[in-house]
C-alpha cells in the first residue's frame, strides 16, 4: 500500500530511529528539524538483515513500551512515528518510493552487524542520488578515533580511561525540538500490537511493569532521583545489592532513551553537591560501557569466540541440569539464587551480583560462558551487545583486561561481605527469611534444629547446594592449570 506522492515542501526527510528512542540529544532528528523540511520519523524492526541478532524477550517488552512513549512524544510535537518490519534497506527504499524522500538521516550504531547494515544502506542510497548522513550520539568517543600510541585499539581498561579523560570534554547535549513539521502524506505503518513484543502465555512481565518506566521521561526521572540521592556514597555503596545505590539507568541507555552526553553533563552540573570520589566512580562505569563498545567494534565476534584464543582449549563440562538450576535460582547458594530470581522477576540484576552469578556458572559449575551470555541476552532489559559479551568474557578470564581465571568468587563470602544484613537475599529468597544472618549465606552449615525453627528443610523449602564450594574451586583451578600447561 502506498501513500500519495508529495509535492513541493512536503517531500520529507526520513529519520531512522533504532537504539536512540528519544527526542533530546538526538542529532539526526535535530538536523532534520533544522532543515525546515517535513520530517517522517521511522522505526524499523529489522530481524532479517545478515548478522543481526534479534533482541531477547525482556528487551522486546521494553521496546514495546519505549516505542509507545516515543510515538506519543513525537505526536505531541507534530509528527507521526511510522513502524515497519523487515530488512532495513528494503524498507527504506520502499519508503523513498512511497514518499519521494530524497534525504535520510540516522544516528550511528557500533555493533558490527548494525554498522554493516548502515554502511551498505549509505552506499546504496548515495548511488541512487539520495542524500544521507549519520551522526554520533551513542558513544562519547568514536571507536575509529580513540587509539593507542601505536595506532591500535585499546585492550586494557585503565589506559583507555586515561586516554578518554585526556580528550576534550564531551560535547554538550542538544535540546529536544519544541515542534516538528511532520510529513502530511499518508504513509502506511504497522500496528505495534501486531509485532507481538509483549509476553502473553504466560505473561511474566508483572515484575517489570512494577519496576520500570520505559521511555525518555522515565530515563530523565531515573537520572534525577540518582543524582539527588544515591550518587552520594556511590563509591562505597554501589557493591551492596540491598541498597538503592546504583543509577539503574542501564536499560534506558541501552535503548537510547538517554545519552552518555546527557549523563556526563548532569554529573558535571551537580559536581558541587557530589563528592568527587563518587562522581569519578560513576563516570568510570559509564566509560566501561564505552570500552566494551570499542572492544566489540574491533572484535565483531565478541559474543561468540574467546577474545583470548588460548581459552579455545578450555574443557567445559556441559550439564543442562546445572544450567537450569542456575537459571531458576535454585543452586543452594543464596546470593546466587537471589540474583537469578531478581533477574527473572525484574529483568535486571545488581552489577556485583552479576559478577558473582557469572563466576558461579563458569567456575563452580564449569559451564561455558556463552551459556550465561545467551541467558542474560534474553532476560535482561538492559541486554547490550557490547557490555554483555565483554563482561561475561571478563569474568571468564578469556576477555580483554580480564579478571584472572584463578579469581573465583566465593559466593558465601561475597554474600556475607556485600549483603551482611541479608536484605537482598530475604527479598528474593523469602523461604530463608527466618534464618539468622550468621547462617543466611550458608544455610547448609546451620544446625538442623535452627533450620527447623526457621521453617526450612534443605532439599524441600530450599535446595541443597548443587556443588560444594571448595571442591568446585579446586576443580576449576585444575582445569585452568591444564589449559595453561597446554598453552
Amino acid at each position: 500500500m502506498t501513500g500519495m506522492r508529495p509535492e513541493g515542501d512536503d517531500v520529507p526527510v526520513l529519520v531512522l530511529f533504532r537504539h536512540d528512542l528519544r527526542l533530546a540529544d538526538n542529532r539526526a532528528l535535530g538536523a532534520a528539524v533544522a532543515s525546515g523540511r517535513a520530517v517522517l520519523p521511522v522505526f524499523i524492526l529489522d530481524e532479517e538483515s545478515p548478522g543481526v541478532r534479534p533482541v531477547g524477550g525482556a528487551r522486546r517488552w521494553w521496546l514495546h513500551h519505549s516505542l509507545t512513549a516515543l510515538s506519543r512524544d513525537l505526536q505531541d510535537r507534530g509528527a507521526r512515528l511510522v513502524l515497519r518490519r523487515g530488512r532495513t534497506r528494503a524498507v527504506v527504499e520502499s519508503l523513498i518510493r512511497e514518499t519521494g524522500a530524497d534525504r535520510v538521516v540516522w544516528n550511528r550504531r557500533y555493533d558490527p552487524p548494525g554498522a554493516a547494515v548502515d554502511a551498505a544502506l549509505k552506499e546504496a542510497l548515495r548511488s541512487q542520488g539520495i542524500d544521507c548522513e549519520s551522526f554520533e550520539g551513542q558513544l562519547l568517543h568514536e571507536p575509529t578515533r580513540l587509539r593507542t600510541g601505536a595506532g591500535g585499539p585499546y585492550r586494557v581498561y585503565s589506559p583507555f580511561w586515561r586516554a578518554l579523560m585526556a580528550e576534550p570534554a564531551p560535547r554538550a547535549p542538544i535540546e529536544a525540538p519544541k515542534a516538528i513539521r511532520g510529513h502530511r502524506g499518508t504513509v502506511a505503518g504497522d500496528e505495534l500490537q501486531s509485532w507481538s513484543l509483549l509476553p502473553t502465555r504466560p505473561d511474566w512481565s508483572g515484575g517489570l511493569r512494577a519496576e520500570w518506566t520505559p521511555g525518555e521521561a522515565g530515563a530523565m526521572a531515573r537520572l534525577r532521583v540518582f543524582l539527588a540521592a544515591a550518587i552520594d556514597g556511590y563509591g562505597d555503596n554501589r557493591d551492596r545489592p540491598g541498597l538503592p545505590s546504583t543509577s539503574r539507568l542501564s536499560p534506558h541507555v541501552a535503548h537510547g532513551e538517554i545519552t552518555p552526553f546527557q549523563i556526563w553533563q548532569a554529573v558535571e552540573e551537580a559536581r558541587d553537591a557530589i563528592p568527587a570520589h563518587d562522581a569519578e566512580k560513576f563516570r568510570k562505569e559509564v566509560v566501561w560501557r564505552e570500552f566494551s563498545y570499542h572492544l566489540l567494534f574491533h572484535n565483531p565476534d565478541l559474543a561468540e569466540r574467546n577474545y583470548n584464543r588460548d581459552f579455545d582449549g578450555f574443557r567445559w563440562r556441559p550439564s543442562g541440569d546445572l544450567v537450569e538450576a542456575w537459571q531458576q535460582g535454585r543452586t543452594g547458594y543464596p546470593i546466587v539464587d537471589a540474583g537469578m530470581r531478581e533477574l527473572w522477576q525484574t529483568g535486571w540484576m545488581h552489577n556485583r551480583v552479576r559478577m558473582i552469578c557469572a563466576s558461579f556458572l563458569i567456575k563452580h559449575l564449569l559451564q561455558d560462558w556463552r551459556e550465561g551470555e545467551r541467558w542474560f541476552w534474553d532476560t535482561l532489559v538492559d541486554a547490550d551487545a557490547a557490555s554483555n559479551a565483554a563482561s561475561w568474557q571478563w569474568v571468564a578470564g578469556s576477555g580483554a583486561d580480564a579478571a584472572p581465571y584463578f579469581r573465583i568468587f566465593n559466593p558465601i563470602l561475597q554474600g556475607e561481605k556485600f549483603d551482611g544484613d541479608g536484605d537482598y537475599v530475604r527479598r528474593y529468597v523469602p523461604e530463608l527469611d527466618r534464618v539468622p544472618n550468621r547462617f543466611l549465606h550458608k544455610p547448609g552449615d546451620a544446625p538442623a534444629l535452627l533450620l527447623a525453627e526457621a521453617g526450612v528443610k534443605l532439599g524441600r523449602e530450599y535446595p541443597v547446594p548443587v556443588v560444594e564450594h571448595a571442591q568446585s574451586r579446586d576443580r576449576a583451578m585444575a582445569a585452568y592449570n591444564a589449559l595453561r600447561g597446554s598453552a
